[in-house]
């Protein structure tokens, strides 16, 4: 077998490829020269130099995976990938030390102004009292995000005797309880501490987490830290605390345009910056390559890949049966997540029906990868999913029974945690995913698009004015169901529509006589 490197990749790695299979390593290749050049090779290996176009992925004839010797997998196109077989994996542990340590170096730094201490000295000035820096111990350190890397920041920002706070919807009490840290909202943390790092992929949820409003929570003197991914923290709301003196100051490895020669950012004396250093060590470089070059390994004789991306572990023929119920439970993984209101500990996932006699372990993992996705975003895969979970201290209990009362097989996610839960079942209806119920509400939902979930009160005058908020600020409603009870009960009701709805929006849904609660979850 061919594998073919088209980006620079420590020898370590190199060598443990060349073990096993023939390795050409061609770098600064155009789309069209890979275009070329792919259709003999079994495994592309690749960093952030090269864009694995679908072009580039239709004209590649025997490959089997492509590899990233890195996080992020942003420059290939999964979805044409997934079309055509090929897994896509990555390497996110090589990195996560590197990365942690640089997050402690910057907040350091800046707590002791070295950065511009060094550049007066070299420019012969003696100015001691310009410097004067501040201690870290003592000091309560917000931690948003508090999977891989951010509890590596943890274990190393105990050992400065630092107070922890930390946000993270994905960790048990039990688990930030080993880590030193105490729980808390991402306003609470504004309000609260005395420097802030953040810690989260980038996804919708996380996008602009820390933005106007918790900068005017925040305490004058607090220092803010992205070591992550730019757009995390909202940039326009960070220069406008730094311009107005509202915080002390930041300390940034990462933007949201690279490089960020226009950035405002770079101007204010208070913010240290570095260019995207958080991997860039020796170590990291070495330990992502030898990441990578294992995976091709595994993959290309006949193993798992502990890293895919996009392709669960399931026989050809068991895929036939069990395909639609891995869409349903990823599906029903997703919506729970978005559901979910605060911390979980447990998940419980039950199989009833026909569906309980095969091998649900796929499925299982299909719950949880979406389940989980929703706080992770991509780094999430069908095989890290379960190491995720149990890394978080997340308990996952499997039950299966073969009786179904309305359906010839059932799925359900049960999420429990901090005095509540959240219950939702569904079923497979001509190979398409369906959900049954939510809370014991029964329903009817083929899920897609946007859907809005509203608590309401069984009553007249209520489910109108809802769809009068949606239609007088152009959201189409292309589908409804309303669970039944009661007359004066509450139950669920779902809205199908086809747009994003804002927060704005969503806000004067919930001010509607009679809704509960209202929420958007996007499949």
């Amino acid at each position: 077998m061919k594998v073919l490197v088209s980006d620079p990749l420590s020898n370590e790695g190199l060598e443990i490829l060349k073990e096993h299979f023939t390795v050409d390593i061609s770098t600064g290749l155009s789309e069209d020269e890979l275009v070329k050049k792919i259709k003999d090779y079994d495994a592309l290996i690749i960093r952030s130099g090269i864009q694995v176009t679908q072009k580039i992925i239709e004209a590649a004839d025997k490959l089997k995976v492509i590899g990233r010797a890195g996080v992020g997998v942003d420059n290939v196109d999964v979805d044409a990938a997934t079309k055509k077989g090929i897994i896509v994996t990555n390497s996110p542990e090589g990195n996560m030390i590197s990365a942690a340590e640089h997050t402690i170096a910057m907040m350091m730094s800046m707590s002791r102004n070295i950065p511009q201490a060094n550049t007066s000295l070299k420019a012969r000035e003696w100015k001691r009292n310009k410097f004067m820096g501040v201690e870290v111990k003592g000091k309560i350190l917000g931690i948003i995000g508090l999977g891989r890397i951010g509890s590596e920041v943890a274990k190393r920002a105990s050992g400065l005797e630092m107070k922890l706070m930390g946000y993270d919807p994905f960790i048990s009490e039990k688990r930030a309880t080993e880590l030193g840290v105490k729980l808390a909202t991402v306003n609470e943390i504004a309000k609260a501490a005395d420097y802030i790092t953040v810690h989260t992929p980038l996804i919708k949820e996380t996008r602009n987490i820390l933005d106007d409003e918790q900068f005017a929570l925040m305490k004058p003197s607090v220092k803010i830290i992205n070591c992550a991914r730019g757009g995390i923290i909202s940039e326009e709301a960070l220069a406008k605390a730094l311009a107005s003196g509202k915080i002390g100051g930041a300390a940034l490895d990462v933007f949201v345009e690279e490089p960020p020669f226009i950035s405002p950012l770079l101007d204010f004396d208070n913010v240290i910056v570095t260019p995207h250093l958080g991997a860039s060590t020796q170590e990291a470089q070495v330990n992502v390559a030898i990441e990578i070059a294992n995976e091709i390994v595994s993959v290309l004789t006949g193993g798992l890949a502990k890293n895919a991306i996009n392709i669960p572990s399931v026989k050809p023929e068991a895929m036939a049966v069990l395909a639609p119920y891995i869409r349903l439970a990823e599906m029903m993984g997703k919506i729970a997540g978005q559901l979910v209101e605060g911390n979980y500990e447990k998940v419980e996932i039950g199989y009833n029906g026909e569906i309980s006699g095969k091998d649900t372990r796929p499925l299982t993992v299909s719950a949880l990868k979406g389940l989980l996705e929703m706080a992770l975003g991509s780094a999430v895969n069908y095989v890290n999913a379960p190491t995720l979970a149990k890394s978080r201290q997340i308990a996952v209990v499997e039950s299966k029974s073969e009786s179904s009362e309305e359906y010839a097989s059932t799925v359900s996610i049960k999420l429990i945690g901090g005095g509540m839960t959240k219950l939702i079942a569904g079923t497979v209806v001509g190979d398409e995913p369906k959900i049954v119920s939510v809370d014991g509400d029964k329903l009817d939902i083929f899920p897609a698009g946007y859907m809005i979930f509203a608590k309401h009160i069984n009553k007249p005058n209520v489910i109108g004015p809802c769809c009068v908020v949606l239609g007088k600020n152009n959201i189409n409603i292309s589908g409804m169901q309303v669970g039944r009870s009661e007359i004066g009960s509450t139950t669920m009701m779902v809205l199908n529509v086809d747009s994003e709805v804002p927060a704005p929006i969503l806000e004067e849904l919930r001010n509607v006589p009679g809704i509960l609660s209202a929420k958007l979850v996007k499949i």
